[in-house]
């Protein structure tokens, strides 16, 4: 845990006692901070009196002499309307700011030499992936990591900082809304495609929050921006111009006079004089892919941004295990191999894998994105058959008609088991893919637990195949 500094003696109000919030509480408490506890969901706040908390009804609290308003990442903060929690706030002059905010001034107010190195990444899809790698590359180089924020473990609840450590976090854009005191020694955009609006009400909006995390550097400082979308084309464009720090432009669809890049599999690292290739990405087996080539020169790009050397970082490319529910083997059963993609929550994460593949049986659907799966026609042509799924059902049936063929299953065990009978029947090395462009909220909590659910429909099939 990191106890947080700021507050000492201070009331701090925290609303949203799931993960994020109770890690929170526990980190203001040990940096000797005093916390008003509350969520909405009853049995939330039922687990945040086990451990111990009292609770404080914030709807009638007396909101003058709190310090701050600790806010979880996934309670509207502007759009579609703010939470009541935050009108309050607002009402008191309370500041409002989250979990990494409370990081951030942690670092900022320690010691230069006790400072830690902290990577930042954020993008709308690929920043998971990219987090872990980053994290396995600065292990490989015997560093001392701490991998946490939006994947795996809250930021407050990874180990005490000091000097010699290296924070890798990913970073949604309700966290970076939340957030404005952090300086990252690495920020990274890997991209930007629509996403997420009805929390931020635009595009414009959804881009401001990404850029948050460019927030504060300076000179020594390295900020990685993916150029393959126009968002970052234009954000790469800005801060080049603003020229307080050095700039590493990546992509993984063309050749640059700078930066680092990669194509047809290969990486070149053109920081020097003149490009020189990196790595081999074909030879590194979970890392399949152009977006995958993507996340692989940001986290190089990071790598070396904090002295790790190119042979090092190479070589960890070569050894990353991969990430549970992107782009995942699941299963093999017979000729049929079953990829979990469930972190596909957007049309756009799931063209990336549709891309991998010639020929898939997709299995899709949940709670639809604004835009739905209209985007990736051109890649419909490679869908054997659909097995849809949740509420967009209706909707995906609707854009599939007279392109792809496609049947509604209901749940992920029908699809999969839909899904497997073709492909077994095919007799032909064939793929099924989980990859929803949905986010889950309609039958599970996370894209986790969807993922779960997969697996655990693949290896049912793998047993009854066995009897």
């Amino acid at each position: 845990m990191i106890p947080v500094r700021g507050f000492e003696g201070k009331t701090v109000a925290v609303f949203g006692l799931a993960r994020t919030g109770l890690a929170a509480a526990r980190a203001l408490v040990a940096g000797g901070a005093k916390v008003a506890l509350w969520d909405d969901n009853s049995k939330t706040r039922e687990a945040a009196e086990a451990e111990g908390f009292t609770l404080t009804d914030l709807t009638v609290a007396d909101w003058s002499p709190f310090a701050a308003l600790m806010l979880s990442p996934g309670v509207p903060l502007t759009h579609p309307k703010p939470h009541w929690t935050v009108d309050k706030a607002k009402a008191e002059g309370v500041e409002i700011l989250g979990d990494v905010e409370l990081f951030a001034r942690t670092v900022n107010a320690a010691p230069e030499h006790k400072r830690p190195k902290v990577v930042a990444i954020t993008g709308t899809n690929g920043k998971s992936t990219t987090t872990a790698l980053i994290g396995h590359i600065f292990a490989e180089a015997g560093r001392d990591v701490r991998v946490g924020g939006n994947i795996g473990t809250g930021v407050l609840a990874l180990d005490d900082m000091h000097g010699g450590a290296v924070y890798v976090l990913e970073l949604s854009s309700y966290q970076l809304d939340l957030t404005s005191s952090l300086k990252a020694d690495v920020s990274i955009i890997l991209n930007i495609s629509p996403d997420h609006l009805e929390r931020h009400g635009d595009m414009e909006n959804y881009v401001a929050a990404k850029r948050r995390i460019l927030r504060n550097q300076g000179k020594g400082d390295t900020a990685v921006i993916g150029v393959d979308d126009a968002w970052g084309q234009r954000i790469c464009t800005e801060i080049t111009a603003a020229n307080r720090r050095t700039i590493v432009p990546i992509s993984a669809s063309k050749a640059m006079s700078r930066g680092v890049y990669a194509l047809d599999g290969l990486l070149y690292d053109a920081s020097g004089e003149r490009a020189v290739e990196a790595a081999d990405l074909k030879r590194a087996r979970s890392l399949p892919g152009r977006h995958n080539w993507q996340n692989a020169a940001a986290a190089y790009a990071a790598a070396r941004g904090l002295g790790v050397s190119s042979e090092q970082a190479a070589r960890a490319l070569m050894t990353f295990p991969g990430l549970a529910h992107r782009m995942e083997t699941v299963g093999v059963i017979g000729k049929v191999r079953f990829i979990n993609d469930s972190k596909a929550t957007n049309a756009d994460a799931a063209r990336q894998a549709l891309s991998s593949y010639p020929k898939v049986y997709w299995i899709a659907g949940g709670r639809a994105k604004t835009d739905g799966i209209a985007d990736l026609a051109d890649l419909f042509p490679r869908v054997i058959r659909a097995y849809l799924v949740g509420e967009a059902t209706e909707a995906f049936a609707e854009t599939l008609q007279g392109k792809a063929d496609a049947v509604a299953c209901g749940t992920i065990p029908a699809a999969a088991a839909a899904a497997f009978k073709d492909a077994a029947a095919s007799g032909q090395d064939a793929i099924v893919l989980l990859s929803p462009a949905c986010a889950s909220f309609d039958q599970f909590a996370d894209f986790e637990q969807r993922g779960e659910a997969f697996r655990a429909a693949v290896h049912a099939l793998a047993r009854e195949g066995v009897s």
